[in-house]
């Protein structure tokens, strides 16, 4: 796996445009990795309504809950599916709008310094082996191109909006990852 440094997209890994992101301000390093987790509709997985609500195209009649999410312009860099694969929506050197009103460590507007990574799930599920295995590979790519990315620099969206957020939830393994991504 290997980030392309000129299109900030990973090779080989389907690439789903979304026009829910714009330019980071200037002199901004990327130096953070926020992990998030959604399912949609919550707990239903392996069906395309995640990169249609990414991409603005999702269908609020196909679920009474997207009712709630119905006009939300949002989006992450990564989406990593149940089954390990890959996806991503905004390429890493753009800001993708995954972090919302955000605050940790003195620091605010999450989005303006960070890689936001989905896992398909819930926060009240554990994740899957194949999905570990594609975070750490990711991971370690994102820290090769952004050496300011530290094993300290990656937390939960809880962390960043306590207040609004509980992902990636309890059943998330920080242990499965941090020290193992290079």
């Amino acid at each position: 796996m290997k980030i392309d440094t000129n299109t900030h997209l990973i090779n080989n890994v389907p690439f789903y445009e979304s026009d829910n992101c714009d330019k980071r301000p200037i002199g901004i390093e990327v130096d953070t990795i926020i992990i998030h987790c959604i399912s949609l509709p919550e707990g239903k997985y392996a069906n395309n309504n995640i990169i249609d609500f990414f991409q603005n195209k999702l269908d609020i009649g196909r679920d009474e809950s997207f009712k709630l999410i119905a006009g939300l312009k949002v989006s992450a860099h990564i989406l990593i599916r149940r089954n390990g694969d890959i996806i991503q929506f905004v390429p890493l050197n753009l800001r993708a709008w995954h972090a919302g009103k955000s605050e940790y460590n003195n620091r605010t507007k999450f989005n303006d310094f960070s890689i936001g990574i989905e896992l398909e799930g819930t926060v009240s599920s554990a994740f899957e082996e194949k999905q570990y295995l594609s975070l750490i590979k990711v991971i370690s790519e994102i820290k090769t191109c952004y050496p300011k990315v530290t094993d300290n620099n990656i937390i939960g969206h809880s962390m960043i909006s306590p207040e609004r957020k509980n992902d990636p939830g309890k059943y998330f393994d920080w242990k499965r990852i941090k020290g193992k991504v290079k």
